[in-house]
């Protein structure tokens, strides 16, 4: 009968002592992820019992204020706290007058969700890409975006949402000073407990293409590089987060998540502010035609996406697997 005999290395240190059961590895875990960091973007239109799914996004839908209403409220059974909302209007112009219009879709569920879905947070995203005719995030004029110009117009927006109850306000339009217009221009009204979360830091990125067919924000010519970030560029980055704090911004946003986990880290590392990162629709949008075909355990890697957010540095993250993390934590 062969004996088998088992040998012992003279190891001072084993590291695998911690993770011989998950009760040891949750002990020791770094990292924490839990719901309540997690911000959910809906998609908000008008009508009633609209439920329209977004083709290149499985799983997420352009909501009238009803539907948006079961929405958030499903979401905050599921542990998580805070809504971001996006518009689409029925009618558009060069302008994108109709994004402070009071009864505008976005403006129209801030009322009712305040008043339905009993402390839930809720944000909004101010931009005009999502209201103007071209497409653009701004005024345009030739083939130019007019800064001042549409800082104006997001002030307007800023405000509308606000009035009707807009907890934070997120600028995401990426114009010079507009964090400081907007500060003013709330506090001035009486808005003083309104606070913006600034996109401070929102590269021209390809990982963008789901949300356009979402929003339907697709310029209709040329492309946003003279205002969004050149993703080759970090020390920039720093500046931008520097401007927006200086400005009065109460919290601060690095987009996309996963291709700039790098300059995520270092704007925690540099400031020690509260920290956005937004997990885009184009990163959601991979894992899911990548799960559909059987290439990869969804939930797996969803949450590894998550947790690496999470370890770069971000206090929170807008993410449209914001229900689904939550559910399997």
């Amino acid at each position: 009968m062969a004996v088998t005999t088992r040998t012992s290395l003279s190891l001072t240190r084993r590291p695998r002592r911690l993770r011989r059961s998950e009760a040891i590895r949750s002990l020791v875990r770094e990292t924490r992820l839990t719901p309540d960091c997690f911000i959910y973007p809906l998609f908000i239109c008008n009508g009633a019992g609209v439920r329209r799914e977004i083709g290149s996004m499985p799983g997420v839908f352009q909501l009238s204020v009803d539907e948006a209403v079961k929405e958030a409220a499903a979401a905050k059974r599921d542990g998580v706290p805070a809504v971001i909302l996006f518009g689409l209007p029925d009618q558009k112009d060069p302008e994108g007058s109709a994004a402070y219009d009071p009864d505008a879709p976005v403006q129209s569920a801030v009322r009712v969700l305040k008043r339905e879905v009993r402390d839930l947070l809720v944000m909004t995203d101010v931009c005009l890409c999502e209201y103007t005719s071209h497409g653009h995030c701004g005024i345009v004029e030739g083939d130019d975006i007019v800064n001042d110009a549409t800082v104006e117009q997001l002030v307007r927006a800023a405000l509308s949402h606000a009035v009707a109850g807009a907890d934070v306000v997120a600028p995401s339009d990426m114009m010079d000073g507009r964090v400081g217009a907007i500060r003013k221009a709330l506090d001035e009204r009486g808005f003083d407990r309104t606070a913006i979360m600034s996109y401070a830091v929102k590269y021209c990125s390809g990982f963008y293409g789901p949300f356009r067919e979402a929003a339907d924000s697709t310029p209709q010519f040329g492309d946003r590089r003279s205002h969004q970030m050149d993703p080759a560029n970090v020390d920039e980055a720093l500046r931008e987060v520097q401007i927006d704090i200086d400005e009065g911004a109460d919290i601060v946003m690095v987009k996309p998540a996963l291709p700039y986990l790098d300059v995520l880290a270092k704007v925690k590392e540099r400031f020690g502010y509260p920290t956005a990162a937004y997990h885009v629709s184009g990163e959601y949008a991979m894992l899911k035609a990548a799960a559909q075909r059987g290439w990869v355990d969804e939930p797996r890697v969803m949450m590894e996406s998550l947790i690496g957010i999470k370890r770069a540095g971000a206090d929170m993250i807008i993410t449209y697997y914001a229900r689904d993390a939550a559910r399997v934590l």
